[in-house]
C-alpha cells in the first residue's frame, strides 16, 4: 500500500496548532470613588487617572480598561488641607500638575526606566510643592494650603510609585491572601506603628494618627517623597486611598472587599463612610487582567 505523505501546507498547518499561543498583553482595570462623608461640608479629595506617551494624554474617566502595551497610565490620590476651600484647591492643583508635568518625562521609560523615575518624580513633586507654596503666599484664601499625595506610574511589568503625607498605596499579589502597605504614613503614628510599638488597631484610635510631619505646600521647607518600585502580574490588585478609608476600615476588610467578585472602588468608600465618615473618602482600585 502507498503511504500518502502530508503536503507541505498541512504540516505547515499541523506545526501552528502545536505552538504555544502568545500570552495576552496586560490590561489595566480601574475603579474610583470618593465621598464627603458625613461630617465635613466640602470634598477636599481628589482622584486622578491618565493614559499618556511622549505625544498625547488622556484623562481617564471614574472606571474602565485599557491595554499597558503602547501607553503609560498614572493614577493618584490626594487629600488637601487648609482654611476656607483652600484644601480643595490644593489637592486638585497637584493632580492638574501631573497631568501637564508626567507626560513630558514619557521618554524616560523607552529603553528602560530605571536610570530616571526617581529623578522624575522627584522633580514631580517639586513642582507640585513650589506652586501650593508661591499660591499660598500670593492669596490670603491660599494661605496654609497643603496636601498629601500619593502616585502610580504603571509600565509594561513595573509600577513606580511617588508619596508623601498619610494617604497610602497597597499592594494585594494575585497568589497573597495578604495586603501590603507600600507607602509609610509621614506621622509620628505611623513611626509607632511601623516599627512594632503600637498594633493595628491602637493606631485606628490614636489622638494624633491625623498630624501631618510632611506635605506638599504649607510651611513645609522641603519636599522628601518616598519612591519605589514594584513588579505586577496579572491578578494583582493595588488600592490609592485617602486617610478617610482607612479611618472606617482595617487591613483584614480591605483585603475582604477587594477579593470579592463586586469588590469596586465604591463599595469600598460606602463601607468605610458606614464604619466612620468622619472624614472626606477616596479609594481608587487598579486590577491587572
Amino acid at each position: 500500500m502507498n503511504r500518502v505523505l502530508p503536503s507541505v501546507h498541512q504540516a505547515k498547518k499541523a506545526n501552528r496548532k502545536d505552538l504555544p499561543k502568545p500570552p495576552k498583553p496586560l490590561s489595566l482595570q480601574w475603579f474610583g470613588c470618593t465621598d464627603r462623608g458625613k461630617v465635613r461640608p466640602n470634598n477636599e479629595d481628589a482622584f486622578l487617572g491618565l493614559r499618556f506617551d511622549a505625544r498625547e494624554v488622556h484623562r481617564l474617566g471614574k472606571l474602565g480598561e485599557a491595554s499597558v502595551d503602547t501607553m503609560d497610565f498614572a493614577f493618584a490620590v490626594s487629600d488637601g488641607m487648609g482654611g476656607e476651600q483652600a484644601g480643595e484647591y490644593a489637592s486638585r492643583i497637584a493632580v492638574e500638575k501631573i497631568t501637564t508635568l508626567l507626560p513630558r518625562a514619557f521618554q524616560h521609560s523607552v529603553g528602560g526606566l530605571q536610570a530616571g523615575f526617581a529623578d522624575v518624580l522627584t522633580e514631580l513633586f517639586s513642582q507640585m510643592h513650589r506652586a501650593l507654596v508661591y499660591l499660598g503666599q500670593s492669596y490670603d484664601e491660599c494661605r496654609g494650603m497643603e496636601t498629601t499625595m500619593s502616585l502610580c506610574w504603571f509600565t509594561p511589568g513595573k509600577m513606580y510609585f511617588g508619596h508623601i503625607g498619610d494617604s497610602r498605596i497597597y499592594h494585594l499579589p494575585a497568589r497573597s491572601k495578604s495586603i501590603r502597605q507600600l507607602t509609610h504614613d509621614d506621622t509620628h503614628v505611623g513611626w509607632l506603628f511601623r516599627n512594632g510599638q503600637i498594633n493595628e488597631r491602637e493606631a485606628h484610635t490614636h489622638p494624633r494618627r491625623n498630624a501631618l510631619q510632611k506635605a506638599l505646600g504649607g510651611a513645609n521647607q522641603f519636599v522628601d517623597p518616598q519612591l519605589g518600585t514594584v513588579t505586577f502580574e496579572r491578578g494583582d490588585l493595588f488600592l490609592l486611598c485617602t486617610d478617610g478609608l482607612t479611618d472606617g476600615l482595617y487591613d483584614g476588610q480591605l483585603v475582604e472587599i477587594l477579593r470579592s467578585d463586586d469588590g469596586l472602588a465604591q463599595h469600598l468608600v460606602e463601607a468605610a463612610v458606614s464604619n466612620s465618615g468622619r472624614d472626606n473618602t477616596t479609594a481608587l482600585v487598579v486590577k491587572v487582567v
